[in-house]
């Protein structure tokens, strides 16, 4: 890691930071809420409805903004905007509603299962932080992604489901796993992301990778790896680190809204 930060002059690195932190206080207000899928566990008040308003968000969160807002918020809806009592106390006949349900190639099979399985989270597992936080004390949020990954799939039968959750051991640089990590854990003054679980540290998380972020990152001369992967994920982290030690995640305001203005 140190070998892809010399390669930047100290003069530019320094610029970049400070560009960075200028459009982190840009990106990172209120207004963003409303133009962003976050909007929609931020119209939940109990903890376990922002949790599974949340994961349900960030895994149908690929595509257009727009569409993807709209389509959780039909997944709410559906779920009678209370999502935690109506996983654990609605009846089999009830979940027939979902039948239609379709994001991309996010189908309603895949949903029942998402479904099925998050109930059995809470029932049996004390909820998402519980199994996150266990993994995360394992050996951090690598570890954490894959005990989540293995709590999760246990109960498919269907291999296609597999691909809707990303397996950093394959390689992939899981940007959902990571932006719900980030939405969860992340906590400031301005309350874009909610901090509702205080024993995993923003100083761990690793930045969402997406195609925006990696475009910026790589104009800018802060990553060289032409694929969005893992690998990529963790360097470009570990080079904001550089910047904020404890909260390098933040900076995912600055690269993803260049990336989304085009300019900067």
């Amino acid at each position: 890691m140190q070998k892809e930060l010399l390669m930047i002059p100290t003069d530019q690195l320094i610029e970049i930071g400070k560009l960075l932190e200028a459009k982190y206080r840009v990106y990172n207000t209120r207004d963003f809420i409303l133009t962003d899928p976050v909007q929609v566990p931020h119209s939940f008040q109990i903890k376990e409805d922002i949790e599974i308003a949340s994961f349900l968000t960030c895994t149908i969160a690929w595509g257009q903004r727009k569409t993807i807002i709209s389509n959780a918020f039909r997944l709410m809806d559906l779920l009678e905007n209370s999502p935690h009592e109506f996983l654990i106390n609605s009846s089999e006949k009830e979940w027939s509603r979902f039948g239609k349900f379709v994001h991309r190639t996010f189908q309603a099979g895949d949903l029942l299962y998402f479904l099925d399985a998050l109930k059995r989270i809470y029932l049996d597992h004390g909820g998402l932080e519980q199994v996150f936080t266990k993994g995360y004390s394992d050996g951090g949020v690598y570890e954490s992604l894959i005990y989540f990954r293995k709590i999760f799939m246990q109960w498919s039968p269907l291999r296609r489901v597999n691909k809707h959750v990303s397996d950093p051991e394959k390689g992939s640089a899981s940007k959902r796993l990571n932006l719900f990590l980030m939405w969860m854990v992340r906590k400031d003054s301005v309350g874009v992301h909610f901090g509702l679980w205080p024993k995993i540290s923003s100083k761990d998380l690793i930045i969402p990778l997406d195609v925006h972020v990696g475009r910026v990152s790589r104009d800018l001369g802060l990553l060289n790896r032409k694929a969005n992967d893992w690998r990529a994920a963790s360097e470009l982290t570990s080079i904001l680190r550089k910047f904020d030690p404890e909260d390098p995640v933040k900076y995912d305001f600055s690269l993803f809204g260049m990336g989304m203005d085009k300019k900067f």
